[in-house]
């Protein structure tokens, strides 16, 4: 399988994408090779590589230009040369709810974000019938993702908190670019939840980290989302059975891969 991974030179999911894939011809892209802004350039790169699947982990977070349309434009030039598209997103997609989300729970975003990767996963499950949607949430788990260098600071005495209401699945890059590089390779369509296996808040995640790394988790402070004047989505857990039915790859909760 020839497989171009979008945010595969830079990216930090898109990076283990490309290690996941052993085996496989690799195509690792980054906005050095097309802006996904443009489409124009992203027609051009498939259409050089002819990729068999494209799985697009760009993005960034406050540019709706990049994160919605670039991915429109990358489901566009997938479908022009017949390339299966498994697309990454968030379990910002929803408002928040007290019971976990299936694939099927209507979006309600409330943060700008949130809006941008409604505005991809439609434009991806618009642009043909070969898509896949992967849903996701906090990514971490080799040591040096955003998060966990943000929960080492404040643990060694850095201002600030971490939410102890919001809550989440976080999961390990490592089994979530696996599952991407399956999904690639299946035939999997439509939306599918790929949570870790645990539910949690910020601060509980941020204490296995600290606990892990030889660190005090007790010198976490705890804040509240909800306290927040413009607080963003609060609870969205994802319910990922449906994964644990059709992947062979297993998302592994927090409480498991940061296990010291």
């Amino acid at each position: 399988m020839r497989l171009l991974v979008t945010g595969g030179r830079t990216g930090y999911l898109g990076r283990h994408v490309v290690r996941a894939a052993t085996g496989h011809d690799v195509v690792a892209v980054g906005s050095a090779d097309a802006d996904v802004r443009d489409p124009g350039a992203v027609s051009a790169l498939l259409e050089r590589h002819r990729p068999d699947a494209v799985v697009h982990t760009a993005y960034v977070q406050s540019d709706h230009a990049v994160t919605a349309t670039g991915a429109a434009h990358v489901a566009a030039a997938a479908a022009a040369v017949g390339a299966r598209l498994v697309l990454v997103s968030s379990d910002v997609v929803f408002g928040g709810s007290p019971e976990p989300y299936a694939e099927d729970a209507p979006t309600d975003p409330v943060s700008a974000y949130g809006e941008a990767k409604v505005e991809a996963e439609r434009a991806a499950l618009g642009s043909g019938p070969d898509v896949v949607v992967a849903r996701t949430s906090l990514i971490l788990g080799d040591g040096r993702s955003k998060h966990e260098e943000l929960f080492r600071a404040l643990a060694g005495g850095a201002e600030g908190s971490l939410f102890e209401d919001e809550r989440r699945t976080p999961v390990h890059v490592g089994d979530l670019a696996a599952a991407l590089v399956e999904l690639a390779g299946n035939d999997v369509r439509g939306v599918l939840h790929c949570g870790g296996a645990d539910a949690m808040s910020r601060l509980d995640l941020g204490r296995l980290v600290a606990r892990r790394d030889g660190l005090d988790p007790g010198a976490l402070r705890p804040g509240r989302r909800a306290d927040l004047p413009d607080p963003g989505p609060v609870d969205v857990r994802l319910d990922s059975a449906r994964a644990a039915s059709v992947l062979s790859t297993r998302l592994r909760g927090a409480e498991e891969f940061l296990r010291p």
